[in-house]
């Protein structure tokens, strides 16, 4: 199994970054794909959600209405486009699966939001 995100880097606030995931090892079109993040000192959240099939999305409040998950289960990538982005945005985002209990991570990728 093996989840590698990119898209990652440094923006000004107001900006906006596409963050993606490639999936690799496992039925990836069976699984529902999530993206947390972890700033400094504080513990990882859940962002966003979406379906195995992508026609159902979940989205944290603090970034409702500014991010929106999508997936292409033809190419095993799922994606996170963030648009509006806050200093408190600032994050290393990290896409995952559950599968039999075992939560799967990629190495994740660093946002920073900053003028």
């Amino acid at each position: 199994v093996q989840l590698v995100e990119s898209g990652g880097g440094l923006v000004q606030p107001g900006g906006s970054l596409r963050l993606s995931c490639a999936a690799s090892g496992f039925a990836f079109s069976s699984y529902n794909m999530n993206w947390y993040r972890q700033a400094p000192g504080k513990e990882r959240e859940l962002v966003a959600t979406i379906t195995s099939n992508g026609r159902n999305t979940n989205y944290a409040d603090s970034v409702k209405g500014r991010f929106t998950v999508s997936r292409d289960n033809a190419k095993n990538t799922v994606s996170l486009q963030m648009n509006s982005l806050k200093p408190e945005d600032t994050a290393v985002y990290f896409c995952n699966f559950v599968r039999w209990g075992a939560n799967y991570w990629g190495q994740g990728a660093q946002v920073t939001v900053s003028s």
